[in-house]
Formats: structure tokens, C-alpha cells, sequence
């Protein structure tokens, strides 16, 4: 009986954690709103945030705070109504109906892939084919050879010869997008109907989010988007109805999937962790893949920045649609950065952000004319530079402790120059010779 009443009480207070957060209803355009003034954030900061993502080559513009309507904001003709496409942010909608189709048992993630598209998919020895499993795909790391990607903007190979041996799988990470889209099959195979059905059956129409696959990529309106993102953000369970049982795969799904690049779960990019690698580049990153934003900052990210942030510490999931804000890049950019240093300075208090510990580090020369050299005892994750307005003049990425930076196209002058670690800031003036 005491045991009765112990799974009771759990019962009730996992039922109050499912209800902490609000779920718009799945039919109109109702969505209850948030004063930004109530949390403390002010209104001239985010005045200006909305013209930063403006300026940025931005469609749109939402942020949820504990699934309320904080913001949202749409540029030159695009409308709350208007469709975009999630680009490679598709593959963490398709992470999650992965997981629901072994949930429904459906298929397996731990066995071969061969299981689903049959023997001789690649062009390896059986024994290779094998070892390649569902979940080394979702992870990014089935060690087929990504360098036979098609170079055509949306092609993609499924034939054999595409899909040649490099390496074992989980001994390197490559964002290798036959390999993934291929994914998109099996899940078809497995679940015996197309993408767009299943979509619609078990995620869309239980959370009112209305969308379409098109050519391996889904496309819906920004607040579609963020209906998945709040999804997210409740851990699979939509109001009372839970879509993603399977808490063990949620959980596995935003935790590092393998060690070459532990910020990347099941097709979700993960802040926070020891380092990260870009699509196409061979390297290791030494630092968090957004040092700038909170660290349990799990994403999907698509090309030219369409976002969706989601942020349990604090109650958030951010959307972003538009073309390029941050240079042409697969995934991360330097938007990123940007808006997630603004994000995290809303309050009209005193940022406790930047009352981190105070880091030491040497600049040298002071006066300078054409560069600096920085350094300090621990890694650098930014370099910021502002003139005397405040203004940020310069940005550059710096994993490890000392950095040299050109300063030559900077007007002479005196500015601060602020170093980034992870967890602390160091800040010295500094005068450009003209």
C-alpha cells in the first residue's frame, strides 16, 4: 500500500511538470502572450534585438517563454501565415520520429541499417555493411565515405557507389547528408507509409503543427516550428498527450551521441559540451558550440540560420527563418553568437552574465597599428571589440589561450577590447594608431 501511494504521489507530480507549461490550442491562431516587462527583460533591449534579427536578413522572429508568445516579429512581406523551409533543421523533427517508430516498434535503432533497405545499400564488404547501424546514422558517424556527397545544391546519391567505406563507425563524425536522408527511407520502410503521413499522424496533427516534406526537407509556417519546439522543450509530451513515451531515447537523443563530436545528439545540436566539429571540417573545436548561450541549449540548425532553440533552464525555445544571417554556412554561424550574447542581456539590471570572474590576459602592442597579440592562462572562446559607443566593431572565434588578431581595418582610436572564456571575462582599452 505504501508503495501504491509512492507511485501516486510520482504519478501527480510528473502530471503537474507536464501541465508547467502552456500548449496553444490545435485548431486557429490563438496563443496567449507574455509581457517581456513581466520577467524582468527591457523593453528598449528588446527593441533592439527585434531590429538586430531585422537587419540580419530575417523572416521571422518567435520567442516562446514557458510556451507563451514573448515576441514574435515578421519582416518586409513575410506573414505569420507564410511557409519556409526548416533545411537541415528537418533532421531533428525526423531524430524525434525516429525514436516514436521504435517506441511503436517499428524498427530498431541498435540494428544494421541492411535490416530495413536490404544487403548491398553501399558499396563495402558485407561485414563493413554490417556495422553500419540506424543509430551510427543518426549520430553522424556510420564512417562512410562523405566526400562522394554530390556537389548540386539539393542532389543526393542513394546508389551503392555512393556509400563506400572510410572508416569504422564512431571512429570520426561527418555531416554527411546521403547518408542521413537515406534515413528518411528506412523510416519509411520500416513504418510501411510516407514521411509526410507519419508526420502528420503522430507528431502534426496531436500538436497543430501544419507542414510538408518536399525533397528530404520540411517546410511549415514559424509558429509550426515553434509548436515543435515547445515539443521539445516538454520532453515529447504535448498538454496532457504524450507523443514520445520513450524518455530513455529523448534523453539519448540530446546527449552527445559519440566522442568525435559530443555536440551532436540524434540529429540535435548540443551547447555545452567539451567541443564541437562543423560540417566539412575535419577538427575539433575546444570549447561550446554557442559559448554565449545557456550551456543545456540543445538546437536544430539549417542552412542560411533557420533556427529553433530550445532552452530548458530557462523556459525558452527561439525560432528563426530568413536567409542567411551569419555567412553561408550548414549549420552554426556567427548569428548564433550574436544573438545569443544579446539574449542573454535583456534585463534592465545589472547583467550577471558579465559579473563573471574577472580573467587576467596580456595585449601586446599597446598602441598598436596593424595587431594585437592576446594571452592568458586558459583558452579564449571570443574576442570583442567595441568602440567608445559601446559598439561592437569586431568578432573573432578564438579556441585556445593566445590569439593574434589584425586590427588594420579599424579606424584609429581607442576601444575595449573583451576577451570571452568559459567562464569568465577579461576587458582592457586599448589605442589604434591612425
Amino acid at each position: 500500500m505504501r508503495y501504491f501511494f509512492l507511485l501516486i504521489s510520482l504519478s501527480f507530480f510528473l502530471s503537474a511538470q507536464a501541465q508547467s507549461y502552456y500548449f496553444p490550442p490545435l485548431a486557429g491562431d490563438e496563443w496567449e502572450t507574455i509581457d517581456p516587462l513581466s520577467i524582468g527583460w527591457c523593453q528598449d533591449k528588446v527593441d533592439s534585438l527585434v531590429r538586430f534579427v531585422g537587419e540580419r536578413n530575417s523572416k521571422s522572429f518567435i520567442i516562446l517563454k514557458d510556451g507563451k508568445i514573448l515576441v514574435e516579429q515578421y519582416y518586409g512581406n513575410f506573414q505569420q501565415a507564410s511557409l519556409w523551409y526548416w533545411a537541415s533543421a528537418s533532421k531533428s523533427l525526423m531524430g524525434m520520429l525516429v525514436g516514436r517508430a521504435q517506441e511503436e516498434g517499428y524498427l530498431n535503432i541498435e540494428v544494421p541499417t541492411s535490416t530495413y533497405l536490404g544487403t548491398g545499400w553501399t558499396n563495402t564488404t558485407a561485414e563493413q555493411e554490417l556495422q553500419i547501424t540506424v543509430r551510427s546514422q543518426l549520430s553522424m558517424a556510420s564512417g562512410l565515405d562523405d566526400s562522394l556527397e554530390p556537389t548540386g545544391a539539393t542532389d543526393n546519391c542513394f546508389e551503392p557507389a555512393c556509400f563506400q567505406y572510410l572508416a569504422d563507425p564512431y571512429s570520426r563524425w561527418a555531416y554527411h547528408n546521403s547518408a542521413y536522408r537515406i534515413l528518411q527511407d528506412v523510416l519509411e520502410m520500416a513504418t510501411g507509409q510516407s514521411k509526410l503521413n507519419y508526420t502528420r499522424s503522430l507528431i502534426g496533427d496531436r500538436i497543430g503543427m501544419k507542414g510538408f516534406w518536399l525533397d528530404y526537407i520540411y517546410y511549415s509556417t514559424a509558429r509550426d516550428m515553434a509548436r515543435f519546439g515547445l515539443l521539445a522543450l516538454n520532453k515529447g509530451v504535448w498538454s496532457a498527450d504524450t507523443i514520445l513515451h520513450d524518455q530513455a531515447y529523448y534523453q539519448a537523443m540530446i546527449s552527445s551521441s559519440q566522442q568525435e563530436n559530443p555536440s551532436y545528439g540524434y540529429l540535435w545540436w548540443l551547447n555545452g559540451q567539451s567541443a564541437f566539429q562543423l560540417p566539412g571540417i575535419q577538427l575539433k573545436i575546444n570549447r561550446y558550440l554557442i559559448p554565449e548561450a545557456p550551456a543545456d541549449l540543445f538546437a536544430a540548425l539549417g542552412k542560411n540560420d533557420q533556427k529553433i532553440y530550445v532552452v530548458p533552464s530557462q523556459g525558452l525555445v527561439v525560432i528563426r527563418q530568413g536567409d542567411a544571417a551569419g555567412g553561408i554556412t550548414l549549420t552554426s554561424s556567427s548569428f548564433d553568437l550574436e544573438l545569443w550574447e544579446r539574449l542573454e542581456d535583456m534585463s534592465c539590471t545589472v547583467n550577471t552574465k558579465n559579473d563573471r570572474r574577472t580573467v587576467p590576459f596580456s595585449i601586446r602592442p599597446n598602441p598598436a597599428r596593424d595587431f594585437l597579440w592576446l594571452q592568458t592562462e586558459e583558452a579564449i572562446d571570443v574576442v570583442n571589440i567595441y568602440n567608445l559607443q559601446g559598439k561592437l566593431v569586431f568578432r573573432q572565434l578564438s579556441p585556445g589561450p593566445q590569439q593574434a588578431i589584425s586590427i588594420n581595418e579599424l579606424p584609429g582610436g581607442t576601444y575595449f577590447v573583451q576577451i570571452r572564456t568559459k567562464d569568465g571575462l577579461g576587458t582592457k582599452k586599448i589605442v589604434k594608431l591612425y
